[in-house]
C-alpha cells in the first residue's frame, strides 16, 4: 500500500469516526511494524534523559539541571528506537503536553514511568496517568514499568525503603523498580561491578529486555483489538443510519401520499360544490361586456361576476386551509417578488381572481385543469421548508451511510496491508 492511498484510507475512518483519530493513528503505527519503542514519561528533572542515556549506554538525549526536553526526541539504538518525552508537568495545552501525550499513547509499546525517589509520594496527576496506563495496559498488552530514579540522592536504604513504601501504598500491586543512572555510570566508568548491580540498571535492563522480546504478540494483538473495535463501531453506526434513513424516506412517503390523497379530496370536494353551482345558473350575464352608462350600476353582469368570484374565493379558502396545515404557504425566496402580497403559493397557483363561467369550469370542472392544480400544488409542496428540512435530512443520512460504507472498505484495505 503507497503512503498517499494509507493516508487516504485514514481519512476515510476518521472522517467518519473523529474520536478514534487517535487510534487509528496507532494502528498506523502498527501496521509500518517499524522498530519497537520504549518511551520514558514522567515529570521535568526526573531523570529521564540521563535513564536513557543509560539504558541506550551512549550520551544521546540532553541532561541539565533545567528544563531540556521540550519537544519529543528520539534515536533508534540496537533496533529499538527510544523517545523522550517533554515532563507531563508542563503547561497544560501546550505543545510539551501534547508531545507527551503522543508519546505515550500513540507510539510506545513500552512506557517507562519515571518518577524521582526524592519526591516522596506520587501526584494526584501521576497517580491519574499510571491508573490509564494499566488501564490501557490490561486492554492492548502494552507494558508499563513503573522506574524509581535517582535513588543516590536519598541519605540510605532505609529512606529508599520508607518512599518504596509510601509509593506502594498508593499502587498496591505495582513492581518498582529502583534506579540510580548516576551511580550505574560511575561504575561502569570505574569497574565496580558491586555498585552496577546497585544501581539497579542491570536488572531493569533485564526487565526491558523481556518487555521487548513480547512486543511483536502485543503488537499482534493490539491491531486486531482495534480494528475489531473501530469496525464494530463503523457497522453499527452504518446499521443505525441505515435505519434512519429507511424511516425517514418512509416519512417521506407516507407525508407526500397523504398531501396527495389529501389534496386530491379538496379539489374534489370543491370541483363538485362549483359544478352543481354552475349547473344551476341561467343566462350567463357575466359575458356580457358593462357598457359606460353602467358604470355605477349594479348589473346583472356584475352580480353574476361577484357570484362567481365569490364561489371561487370559497374553493381557494378551502383549499388553503388544507395547504397550511401542511406548511405550503409562501413562495420559495428565489421566486419571491417585491409585491409581498403576491408571494404565496395561491396566487402563484390560483391566479388573484375568476370572473367567467368558463374559466372557473375550466379549473374545477375538467380532468385537466385539477390534475394542474394537483400537480402545481404537488411541486410546491416539495418546495415547502419542512419537506426541504427533511430531504436535505436524508440526504446528510445518505452521506454518512456512503461514508461508512467507505470507511468500511478503508480499514479493509488497511487490515489487509497490517
Amino acid at each position: 500500500m503507497s503512503d498517499e492511498i494509507r493516508k487516504q484510507a485514514t481519512r476515510d475512518v476518521i472522517s467518519v469516526l473523529p474520536g478514534r483519530a487517535d487510534d487509528i493513528t496507532r494502528l498506523v503505527t502498527l501496521i509500518e511494524n517499524g522498530e519497537p519503542i520504549v518511551t520514558v514519561i514522567g515529570k521535568y528533572n526526573h531523570g529521564k534523559s540521563r535513564l536513557l542515556n543509560e539504558l541506550i549506554g551512549r550520551d544521546i538525549f540532553a541532561v541539565a539541571d533545567r528544563r531540556e526536553t521540550v519537544r519529543l526526541a528520539d534515536n533508534v539504538h540496537n533496533s529499538v528506537r527510544w523517545l523522550d518525552a517533554p515532563g507531563l508537568d508542563a503547561d497544560v495545552g501546550t505543545e510539551d503536553d501534547r508531545h507527551a501525550f503522543h508519546a505515550a499513547w500513540l507510539k510506545a509499546d513500552i512506557r517507562l514511568f519515571v518518577h524521582a525517589a526524592k519526591e516522596g509520594e506520587l501526584d494526584a496527576r501521576e497517580l491519574a496517568l499510571l491508573d490509564e496506563l494499566h488501564a490501557d495496559g490490561d486492554r492492548t498488552q502494552r507494558a508499563t514499568l513503573f522506574v524509581l530514579s535517582q535513588i543516590d540522592q536519598l541519605a540510605d536504604d532505609a529512606e529508599l525503603q520508607k518512599v518504596g513504601n509510601t509509593i506502594a501504598a498508593q499502587l498496591p500491586g505495582m513492581t518498582l523498580h529502583a534506579v540510580s543512572a548516576v551511580r550505574h555510570r560511575k561504575g561502569a566508568h570505574e569497574g565496580k561491578k558491586l555498585m552496577l548491580e546497585k544501581s539497579g540498571m542491570p536488572s531493569l535492563r533485564i526487565l526491558l529486555d523481556a518487555a521487548l522480546a513480547c512486543v511483536p504478540q502485543a503488537r499482534v494483538h493490539e491491531a486486531a483489538l482495534l480494528f475489531g473495535e473501530i469496525r464494530a463501531e463503523l457497522e453499527a453506526l452504518l446499521a443505525v443510519q441505515n435505519q434512519t434513513r429507511d424511516a425517514l424516506s418512509e416519512l417521506q412517503s407516507r407525508q407526500q401520499l397523504e398531501f396527495s390523497e389529501g389534496l386530491k379530496g379538496v379539489i374534489g370536494k370543491v370541483s363538485v360544490d362549483i359544478e352543481a353551482m354552475l349547473d344551476a345558473l341561467g343566462t350567463d350575464h357575466a359575458i356580457i361586456p358593462d357598457s359606460a352608462n353602467d358604470a355605477y350600476a349594479i348589473t346583472a353582469g356584475k352580480l353574476e361576476r361577484a357570484h362567481i368570484q365569490i364561489a371561487y374565493s370559497r374553493a381557494c379558502i378551502a383549499i388553503d386551509s388544507f395547504l397550511a396545515g401542511h406548511g405550503v404557504i409562501g413562495l420559495p425566496v428565489e421566486q419571491e417578488t417585491v409585491a409581498r402580497a403576491l408571494n404565496s403559493v395561491m396566487v402563484a397557483v390560483m391566479g388573484v381572481s375568476v370572473k367567467f363561467r368558463k374559466d372557473l369550469r375550466r379549473m374545477f370542472c375538467e380532468p385537466a385543469g385539477r390534475e394542474r392544480i394537483q400537480r402545481d400544488f404537488t411541486r410546491y409542496y416539495e418546495l415547502s421548508a419542512d419537506r426541504k428540512a427533511l430531504a436535505a435530512q436524508i440526504a446528510d443520512v445518505e452521506s454518512t451511510v456512503v461514508a461508512c460504507g467507505n470507511a468500511l472498505s478503508a480499514l479493509h484495505s488497511l487490515e489487509a496491508f497490517a
